[in-house]
Parts: structure tokens; C-alpha cells; sequence
């Protein structure tokens, strides 16, 4: 799995980063950005998948790697 933040959405609200501390980081403005790299670890799927389900603005992305 693979995520994308559409900055163009992101409004800050910072729900991301907080349900999902490992995948998800405020940048210098408070808007959301990934963490290192944007291929999600197996271990960490539910809580990306937690990240995009609660975000407002639906600027979480996921797709699924073939």
C-alpha cells in the first residue's frame, strides 16, 4: 500500500498525525505530510487505513501496490 496526502485538501486539522504518529507528520504550516517513505509497512496498514477513514477533507490517499 501506498499514500498520497492531497496538499490541495489538507486543511491541518492534524487527525492524521494523531491516529497515525508513525505514517504522518505536520510540516512547518501544520499540514499533513508522510513520513519517510510512502510505502506503508504491513504492520502499520490499519492505522493508515484509520488516518484516511478520519480525515475531513479526504486528503489521504491509499492505493493498493500489484
Amino acid at each position: 500500500m501506498r499514500i498520497r496526502v492531497d496538499a490541495g485538501l489538507c486543511q491541518g486539522h492534524g487527525r492524521c498525525y494523531m491516529l497515525a504518529p508513525d505514517l504522518f507528520e505536520a510540516d512547518d504550516d501544520g499540514y499533513c505530510r508522510p513520513t519517510g517513505e510512502r510505502t506503508v509497512p504491513s504492520e502499520l496498514v490499519d492505522q493508515a487505513r484509520r488516518a484516511s477513514m478520519n480525515c475531513p477533507e479526504y486528503a489521504i490517499v491509499l492505493t493498493e501496490e500489484i
